[in-house]
């Protein structure tokens, strides 16, 4: 499994912090889904803060000294989540109106990625996870559009909450695989 991310995203020294970034979202994911009405402001701010965080990691990740295979979509996803947290934590009446949107376009950006990965290394012996993986992050996204649409706040808390448990448990075992020195 290793060597599926590893020719794609590569090896950092900062896998830790995307490993806490993981544990946070899916600590936030459960308590968003056991208080899902009172959460709705509260989890567009905390996911744009938590959207900031990975996005300077990923920018951490695309601008080391040995950037290595895939810092291209390093680059591009630090700069796209960042720029989207940064607009969601401005703005609370903003971020309201459009986080099922700036979800929907994360989490298929995110979905876009993965399966870009599963093609690239489609010759490996886990590639099918990665395409699970994409097309799993796209119906997230096109959920998110869907719940948008209708403005139905108990269906946008759900499909957060299990997308915060989900996308967080996606980067801690990404987290695991970035990890330099360690050979499976």
């Amino acid at each position: 499994m290793k060597a599926l991310f590893n020719s794609f995203m590569g090896v950092s020294r900062y896998w830790w912090v995307v490993l806490l970034a993981g544990i946070l979202m899916v600590v936030c994911g459960f308590a968003y889904w056991f208080w899902p009405m009172a959460g709705y402001a509260i989890a567009s701010q905390l996911f744009g803060w938590l959207l900031i965080l990975v996005g300077i990691v990923q920018l951490l990740q695309a601008s080391g000294p040995k950037m290595g295979k895939g810092w291209g979509w390093w680059l591009a996803g630090g700069i796209i989540d960042m720029f989207i947290g940064f607009m969601m934590v401005r703005s609370v009446v903003l971020s309201e109106a459009v986080f099922p949107y700036f979800l929907a376009f994360i989490f298929i950006f995110w979905g876009i990625s993965a399966l870009c990965s599963s093609v690239q290394n489609s010759g490996r012996r886990y590639w099918w996870l990665q395409l699970i993986n994409g097309i799993l992050l796209m119906l997230i996204g096109f959920f998110f559009i869907e719940a948008g649409w209708i403005q139905d706040v108990a269906m946008t808390s759900f499909i957060t909450s299990l997308a915060f448990i989900y996308w967080g448990f996606s980067l801690a075992m990404l987290s695991y695989d970035m990890k330099p020195g360690i050979e499976q």
